[in-house]
């Protein structure tokens, strides 16, 4: 019987399936148990437990979530439900914060961590949004606070963009808008992956021709790049300020004020596909191996 039991619930399209049975492999070695597919979408609780395909989650000794584009406001609930009494690798806290991508810039920016300015300011505030558009050069972008992949970014380049935007979002249940400083770069991005504070990865972005968001997600092409010091501790700074045990720091280098800008702070970043493996982007072994040093040193703390 094993020492300990996990609980996994992990992505499988895109090489996820492969990435989870080598991590299961690894625990199986270290003698921990991993009980995969927890789906909390699937869960209902009664009664002091959080049931999930017939398994009490709050009797496993850690759950480990990484599945980005299927979370619902139900799995979310849960999920800081459970966090209150085993360990969750990301943590509920640190992933709410980063979800949001105000309070993720303005976390950032009171520690000294330069990102795009950004105003947050209430829907009927439209005098705001009109001085800011004037201030910033005549370009910001629309940001939801929320969502990942590039969904819902819409560039704003004069008062006739605004007035097209501003209706859209008077009919959704949204209260404020989330705008930031459109930043002069080359198209391109950094993507550096942090696992418990250790650089794992670097890689990059190209917006596609004529289009400036650089998400695969939205067209943009992988790009293999290497990174400076400078980026690296960047990334782990904004990771431990995060409270992430995983993450991803997306920067981009600001040709105006030749500074990396750091855009946002992802909690579940993606492992590379097999294609991208292909192209010689080759650090799945070294995240899949810190990961499992990760649940093993959560797993120990939990219990000492």
């Amino acid at each position: 019987m094993s020492t300990y039991e996990i609980g996994l619930w992990i992505y499988q399209n895109g090489g996820g399936d492969v990435i989870q049975n080598s991590i299961i492999a690894q625990l199986q070695e270290r003698d921990i148990s991993a009980i995969t597919e927890l789906n909390l979408r699937n869960a209902t609780a009664t009664n002091g437990a959080i049931y999930c395909d017939g398994v009490i989650m709050e009797e496993l000794d850690l759950f480990f979530s990484y599945n980005a584009g299927q979370q619902t406001q139900y799995q979310l609930y849960l999920y800081e439900a459970l966090d209150q009494y085993i360990p969750i690798i990301n943590n509920y806290t640190a992933f709410s914060l980063t979800e949001d991508k105000f309070k993720t810039a303005h976390l950032l920016q009171r520690n000294g961590i330069i990102t795009p300015e950004y105003e947050l300011c209430h829907r009927n505030d439209v005098h705001t949004l009109r001085r800011i558009l004037k201030e910033w050069g005549g370009k910001i972008i629309y940001k939801p606070t929320e969502g990942w992949g590039g969904m819902g970014l819409v560039k704003i380049e004069n008062d006739a963009a605004l007035d097209m935007l501003i209706p859209f979002i008077k009919h959704t249940d949204l209260r404020h808008f989330y705008v930031e400083r459109f930043i002069d770069y080359d198209n391109t991005d950094f993507r550096v992956d942090i696992v418990d504070g250790e650089y794992i990865s670097c890689y990059g972005r190209q917006a596609p021709a004529g289009d400036w968001k650089t998400n695969i997600t939205s067209g943009g092409k992988l790009l293999l790049r290497e990174p400076t010091d400078e980026l690296v501790a960047l990334a782990k700074k904004a990771a431990k300020l995060t409270g992430l045990d995983i993450a991803g720091v997306d920067m981009i280098y600001d040709q105006e004020r030749e500074q990396y800008v750091v855009l946002e702070v992802n909690g579940i970043p993606a492992f590379a596909t097999p294609e991208q493996e292909q192209l010689g982007l080759d650090f799945n072994t070294k995240k899949i191996n810190a990961i499992v040093n990760l649940i093993e040193k959560k797993l120990h703390e939990k219990n000492k």
